[in-house]
């Protein structure tokens, strides 16, 4: 209810007649509205009363006063009545057109900030809309409006626009924004006309397609003429940029119209035109590419005119740029006040000339080589243009060019464009001359680049921000030509010493840094050859900036130091080396030393005793005592450490302090860097070159035993690597520890399901080696490992693990091989198999499997026999189980054994899948040279076992077919390749399903042979068989990942057979009935899926090749997929396309379009009774999948074009149920 007393109080605060106490009023009020709305809302007449009060202070004398009112007119409109908002708006009109200048500006304020403050959504808001903006409207068509009106009136219907697209753009309205606004295009006042520019092309993207036709055919066409009025040319170009930078979909219909008007209207003798075409040629590109695509030639050619356009140097040939600067820094007082005076805009046209250049470079990467023949040349040019910022932005372009060189400069480049760029035709034998790459290209242009831009760095005059950005420049180069500056040397050395001659400060430390970052490039990818002569120079500069007070300026000249060290290795005699370990000396004593600066410090010492022992080994090592300290961050320290331990044949007395060093860092209880120290510990146990102490593993194995465990797989596999390297290096005196420390630990971990891989290997190798250690122990292991697997908890026991551990056991000590075999050959043999007796039936067939892989079981017929004999087990472990080691035992003799199970699977159908599971163990765990001698006798088998019509079967049979193809490429390729037109389905599948599974053979000789018929094979993603599609589906996308290189070129052909596959198809879709319910199954969705995850794929290895255009329209339909699971993908497209930019230009223009799909997923669906709680589950987790999508999204620079799409991430922060979480993903 309201708060009669306290507004009545208020009001007579804002009636004052002191200026003090009406702001008071004024801001008292504001805050009790934000605290608690109820205190004004109830009594009507109350309300009316302290708004009808407020309005008259907007009039005050008082500027603050005013200020004040207007910004409580922005709280009071979220929460005041119908009628009360429409009393705000007519009092504002009235007093936005009143004569006093003053009412009239802070009306136009209090305007545009009730219609930023007004709810997106509530009952208020569309009745504001449709007060607002006809009266805003009105005011746009009363002649009388003065501009300054027309202006803020402008600017409150570009708030209306895009906050509140619905409601502006409804047909109802009158007057219509185009018709009432394109008026003023003709405005006498400039800042109108640009206004009015602004405003048009916010509203275009959700005007009636009919005014915006009438607005290009009557304001926009007719004065793109060749003859048309300059002025109303300029303005009408600012609009065609304009637009297109806000909705360029609307202008599909008259590109070919409008872009040869605006390439001809370049050519106008009037610099303000010029450069508005140049800019609008330049949004364009980045905006509408495709449809700029068939105009690229001239745009590329009016981009090279414009760059050299300068009147004051008319006559100048390009070769003597290089002069004209020169004389600018000679002379700078007389020529710049010759040349660069007022009236010169020259400047403008070559910078928007640049920038259009720059444009092309980025959108364009498959046109590399072209760029490189027709661009390259004029950008370096101009890299001496008299304008410091035209010459900037000249090396801008070019780093655009390089970074893209370094990004695409490999993928294969368009012939088809490069004619279009260049307008001649050349004969196919002059191509093949010499093979153009952009890299040739680039190299043979080095030698001028680099001049051109030594020569602007060299004069003492030249600024900081020039020479930091000419160091990245070259820095650039650098990086995609490694080597490419041998013969600068001396420039570069000269110009590098000015620099660092100069102490840094706050202005110049970026280019100290850039500088010295070059330097240590340089380093890195030239011989010692090439700068030897120059050290004398370099040396002394950098040693200063080691000694610099400035942190990072230390630290990036430690780092050039270690990249001069790694060059020159080894070093015999360099006094700069001498000097430099005083300097790193010094910091690492000094505790009050930067942490940066300590760490590289450390790396340098590291860097002198592996690249100049002879320098710093009369030292004494009086070093190590200041790097091994067991205080502060110790991470470079170790790693420090294990650098020199690996590379310098150190003394086994600095090995031992080291690891007592190590030690004690184990004792400390945070995880923090501990798997450096156990790589540290394995690199320096490895390191004494004698034996180890006597009395290192007792002390070492007790500190260790906290971590054999699984609560830290990573680190229990570094313990167990130590452990390992004890018992192989000092086995007498580590044995015991480990015995009676670990022994029982491990058993345990041993059947752990939690270990795998890097800690499964690290355990096996800890069997071998403690079996090795003691010759003994192994006929204890083996049991022991069985009786903790058998005392575990069946849930949470690996059995194939424990399996493993006993073979590395056996392995090792074959003397127990005959013994083990025999105790488990009894447990399979038992004919009672109840479900006390099944876990140890399952771990003897594992065990006898992982046995049989290197044991010769000829003799043990009858093991084998059992084996085949649990094929027909009722549990499926045991079947699982007995396959795994039927297949093991077969590759210890394949000549007894391998025909066994081919006539298992021949003559039992039931066991046929088994069979294949056994054939498979073969196949994956032979060598290649068993392979080779059976291949022949599994071919036929196997594919007569894929005919079957199970996907299981069929699936084994594939992967075992491709296995063998690789054996032999030349014998069976060709016959996998003669079953592509099989008439059975079953036969295609499999065909192109071993295909996939070879994609992962990295012979060149396989891809040579593979080349030439790959696009048989994926030409099965036209079949008619629904699986067989899927499976070609899916062989692609393994070739997009392992083999892009074979399928680069013919993506043409396989794109619009994917993007077919992406869309429901309603005929693959069937109701089934379910009890008293109806679910729809959608059999297309694998197959539809299989195609978006290879689109995921092709945006890795092959976006050269991808038609932006066509993959975006064709995005909407992943994030509006019935599956959740097609939804996911889409929103990872999306988030992957977002952060290329080059692919998030052209999706900037689709954000809107994007928007409703995710608002809608966003949203979810409603929760009801029937709800269950995995629904709910699921829809949080599509929800947090949505808004990272659109959190990558909102990172795009929209400018402005997507009004729905920002008015969607705005509301998304505000949402009360995920808001929170929607700031932390935008990282706010």
């Amino acid at each position: 209810m309201t708060k009669t007393y306290l507004m009545n109080s208020l009001i007579e605060k804002m009636q004052s007649p002191d200026q003090d106490f009406r702001f008071m009023g004024l801001n008292d009020l504001m805050s009790e509205i934000k605290q608690d709305p109820a205190s004004l809302i109830g009594d009507e007449p109350t309300e009316t009363k302290v708004l009808k009060q407020v309005l008259s202070l907007v009039e005050d004398r008082i500027s603050e006063v005013k200020n004040q009112a207007v910004k409580c007119l922005g709280q009071l409109i979220k929460i005041i009545r119908e009628t009360q908002m429409e009393l705000v708006v007519d009092s504002l009109i009235n007093f936005s057109v009143g004569k006093d200048d003053e009412l009239r500006d802070i009306s136009g304020l209090a305007l545009k900030t009730i219609t930023s403050e007004l709810p997106l959504e509530g009952k208020i808001t569309p009745r504001a809309c449709a007060k607002l903006a006809p009266k805003l409207l009105q005011q746009v068509l009363n002649t009388e409006t003065p501009p300054e009106t027309l202006i803020e009136t402008l600017s409150t219907l570009s708030i209306l626009i895009t906050r509140f697209p619905a409601h502006v753009s409804d047909p109802a309205l009158s007057p219509h924004p185009l018709p009432a606004i394109a008026p003023l295009l003709s405005h006498s006042r400039p800042a109108v006309r640009k206004r009015a520019i602004l405003t048009l092309s916010q509203y275009v993207p959700v005007a009636p397609p009919v005014l915006v036709n009438d607005l290009l055919q009557n304001h926009v066409l007719p004065f793109l003429a060749p003859n048309a009025n300059l002025e109303k040319q300029r303005t009408t170009v600012h609009l065609v940029a304009a637009i297109i930078r806000q909705a360029p979909q609307q202008l599909t219909s008259v590109y070919n119209d409008i872009i040869p008007g605006v390439v001809k209207a370049v050519q106008r003798d009037d610099d303000e035109l010029r450069e508005g075409c140049l800019q609008a040629l330049e949004t364009l590109l980045l905006r509408s590419l495709t449809e700029a695509a068939p105009f690229l030639s001239s745009i590329v050619q009016i981009g090279n005119q414009f760059i050299k356009y300068d009147p004051n140097y008319a006559g100048l040939d390009d070769g003597e740029d290089e002069e004209m600067a020169d004389a600018d820094d000679e002379d700078e007082d007389t020529d710049l006040d010759e040349y660069s005076d007022d009236e010169d805009t020259s400047y403008k046209i070559r910078r928007a000339s640049t920038k259009l250049l720059a444009a092309v470079i980025t959108t364009r990467p498959e046109l590399l080589t072209s760029l490189y023949k027709e661009v390259s040349p004029v950008l370096i040019s101009r890299f001496g243009d008299r304008e410091k910022t035209v010459r900037l932005e000249v090396w801008a372009a070019y780093g655009v060019l390089l970074n893209q060189t370094s990004m695409y400069g490999g993928l294969p480049q368009s012939q088809e464009n490069d004619s279009a760029i260049r307008k001649r035709k050349r004969d196919s034998e002059e191509r093949m001359d010499i093979e153009e790459t952009p890299y040739t290209l680039l190299r043979s242009q080095v030698p001028s680049l680099s001049k051109a831009l030594l020569q602007q760095l060299k004069s003492p005059k030249t600024p900081p921000p020039m020479l930091q950005a000419g160091f990245q420049l070259l820095h650039a180069l650098l990086g995609v030509l490694p080597g490419c500056l041998s013969n600068q040397i001396t420039p570069i050395a000269a110009i590098s010493q000015s620099v660092l001659l100069q102490s840094p400060a706050t202005s110049t430390s970026a280019l100290h840094l850039t500088c010295l970052s070059f330097i240590a490039l340089y380093f890195a990818t030239h011989g010692p050859g090439t700068f030897s002569a120059s050290l004398p120079t370099l040396s002394p500069v950098l040693l200063k900036s080691v000694g610099e007070k400035h942190p990072r300026v230390a630290s990036e000249a430690f780092r050039v130091f270690s990249a001069l060290l790694n060059a020159t290795r080894p070093v015999k005699n360099g006094e700069w080396a001498e000097h430099l370990y005083d300097q790193a000396f010094q910091r690492l004593s000094t505790h009050d030393t930067d942490a940066e600066v300590r760490g590289c410090a450390e790396d340098c010492i590291a860097d002198l005793w592996i690249c100049a022992l002879d320098v710093i080994k009369p030292k004494g090592g009086k070093e190590w005592q200041a790097i091994c300290r067991t205080t502060g961050n110790t991470a470079g320290a170790v790693r420090v450490v294990t650098k020199v331990a690996r590379d310098v044949e150190m003394s086994d007395d600095w090995v031992n302090s080291c690891v007592e060093w190590i030690m004690g860092l184990l004792k400390k209880s945070e995880r923090g860097g501990k798997p450096e120290i156990f790589i540290a510990l394995d690199t320096l146990l490895k390191r004494y070159s004698s034996v180890i102490p006597t009395d290192l593993p007792p002390t070492l194995v007790p500190q260790i035993r906290p971590y054999i465990s699984t609560t830290d797989i990573s680190l229990l596999s570094h313990a167990l690597t130590i452990i390992t390297v004890l018992l192989e290096l000092s086995p007498a005196a580590t044995f015991p520890e480990v015995e009676r420390e670990l022994l029982g630990d491990i058993y345990q971990i041993a059947h752990s399901p939690l270990v795998s891989g890097a800690a499964l290997d690290s355990l096996l190798m800890f069997f071998s080696s403690l079996v090795q250690a003691d010759s003994q122990i192994a006929t204890h292991v083996v049991p022991n490992l069985v009786a903790s697997v058998e005392k575990a908890n069946k849930s949470d026991a690996n059995l194939a693990n424990v399996a493993k551990c006993i073979g590395q056991v056996v392995q090792s000590a074959q003397g127990v091989a005959a013994g083990t075999i025999a105790v488990y050959s009894k447990y399979m043999k038992k004919s009672s198999k109840s479900k006390s007796t099944t876990s140890i039936v399952v771990l003897s067939l594992l065990i006898v499997g992982e046995l049989g892989r290197f044991i010769d079981m000829s003799k043990q017929q009858d093991t084998f026999s059992s084996t085949i004999e649990h094929f027909a087990a009722e549990e499926e472990e045991i079947r699982a189980a007995a396959a795994f080691a039927a297949g093991n035992i077969a590759i210890g003799n394949l000549h007894q054994f391998l025909p066994a199970i081919l006539r298992v699977a021949e003559s039992d159908p039931h066991k046929k899948l088994l069979s294949l599971h056994a054939l498979k163990e073969v196949v994956t765990h032979c060598s290649h040279g068993q392979l080779e001698g059976v291949a022949e006798q599994l071919w036929a088998p196997l594919f007569q076992y894929s005919e079957d019509a199970e996907d299981s079967t069929r699936n084994v049979a594939a992967a075992c077919l491709g296995k063998l193809t690789t054996t032999h490429p030349t014998r069976y390729l060709p016959q996998l390749h003669s079953r592509i037109h099989d008439e059975n389905p079953a036969a295609r599948a499999t065909v192109v399903s071993a295909i996939r599974h070879t994609l992962a053979e990295s012979s060149p000789s396989y891809d040579e042979l593979l080349a030439s018929l790959i696009m048989d094979f994926l030409d099965l993603i036209h079949d008619k068989d629904l699986n067989v599609r899927r499976l070609a589906l899916s062989a692609l996308n393994s070739a997009a990942r392992t083999k892009p290189y074979l399928i680069r070129d013919h993506l043409p052909t396989l794109l619009p057979s994917l993007y077919a596959e992406m869309k429901v198809n309603p005929d693959l879709i069937r109701t089934v009935q379910m009890g008293p319910w109806t679910h729809k199954v959608d059999d297309g969705l694998d197959a539809r899926k299989t195609a978006w995850e290879t689109l995921y794929t092709l945006l890795d290895t092959c976006l050269a090749k991808l038609d932006l255009s066509i993959l975006l329209s064709n995005l909407l339909a992943a994030i509006s997929d019935p599956s959740d699971e097609i939804k996911v993908i889409g929103h990872m497209l999306l988030a992957r396309l977002s952060a290329s930019p080059i692919t998030s230009i052209a999706l900037a223009q689709r954000l809107d379009g994007l928007t409703p799909s995710l608002e809608l997923t966003m949203r979810g669906s409603a929760v009801t009774k029937d709800t269950v709680k995995q629904d709910i589950e699921r829809a949080a987790e599509l929800r947090r999948s949505t808004m990272r999508a659109v959190a990558a999204l909102s990172k795009i620079d929209s400018a402005g074009s997507a009004p729905k799409f920002d008015a969607f991430v705005e509301e998304s922060r505000k949402n009360e149920q995920w808001g929170q979480e929607f700031k932390e993903l935008l990282g706010h």
